[in-house]
């Protein structure tokens, strides 16, 4: 459970956590496109900088949020690898056989497991800085355009965000099932990959168990409370932009413009 950090919120008083979740979610999503586009080192050493501001600035221990690496560094390590084996180029380091290391191999390998990095760690920011309240407010803020054309935007946003703090229900749950199959004498640690994802077989009936009573659970405590969705509701907190959203919104457009002109 210590190394699950999508969907926790990490309380603290920082300008991050205070900002608008209109201004933090379109930002993290400004940022993660911002990715995508560039194509030199200088580039993602002026992302990195960016995000290292903004983890200083959250107040969220460094060692908190990059733990939150740590399920994914399989995914980032074999990605990187094939792009070092089977990346061509021109100048080429070692050779055996089929497999070839070129310079843009490694250079692509590089850039590509930096920016998985970059982009899970600034995804991170922004549950860990807004609360689960607050980010389906922003979805539906955002998206409210679309209800011109009958889209159910406070459904939706309701979805995502419930699905969004589940996962470390879940993912508890997983952690107390395991522990009493373990009890019980189950082994998941021992034999090969296959022969462990077999293991793992008898966890998934009780979870699904477990999903389906909470989510029945929880339309009971939504239907005890009156819940209708978006009919005739009113909202307790009006969202309103403050100055400092303002300068978190000019500071994004100038980091566009730097990372435009330095950054491809």
């Amino acid at each position: 459970m210590a190394r699950i950090v999508i969907g926790q919120y990490y309380p603290a008083q920082s300008i991050i956590h205070r900002l608008d979740p209109r201004v933090k979610l379109a930002g993290t999503m400004f940022f993660i496109s911002s990715l995508f586009a560039i194509r030199n080192w200088v580039g993602y050493g002026i992302a990195l900088a960016a995000l290292v501001g903004v983890i200083a600035l959250s107040k969220v221990p460094p060692t908190f949020m990059l733990r939150g690496l740590r399920p994914m560094l399989f995914i980032i390590c074999f990605t990187a690898l094939m792009n070092v084996f089977f990346t061509p180029g021109e100048h080429v380091l070692v050779e055996f056989l089929f497999l070839r290391i070129t310079l843009e191999g490694l250079e692509q390998a590089g850039k590509l497991a930096l920016r998985l990095i970059i982009l899970i760690v600034s995804s991170s920011i922004m549950t860990f800085t807004t609360t689960p309240i607050q980010l389906t407010d922003a979805i539906e803020s955002l998206l409210k355009p679309l209800k011109k054309i009958r889209v159910p935007v406070h459904e939706i946003a309701m979805m995502m965000t419930i699905a969004l703090r589940f996962i470390p229900t879940l993912m508890e749950e997983v952690d107390k099932i395991m522990k009493a199959q373990m009890a019980r004498g189950a082994d998941f640690d021992t034999g090969g990959l296959i022969q462990k994802a077999k293991s793992l077989i008898p966890l998934l009936v009780p979870l699904f168990i477990s999903a389906f009573r909470r989510a029945d659970e929880l339309a009971q405590a939504m239907d005890a409370r009156c819940y209708r969705g978006d009919i005739n509701r009113t909202k307790m907190k009006i969202m309103r932009l403050a100055s400092y959203d303002y300068v978190a919104v000019g500071i994004l457009a100038i980091y566009g413009v730097v990372l435009l002109l330095v950054g491809r």
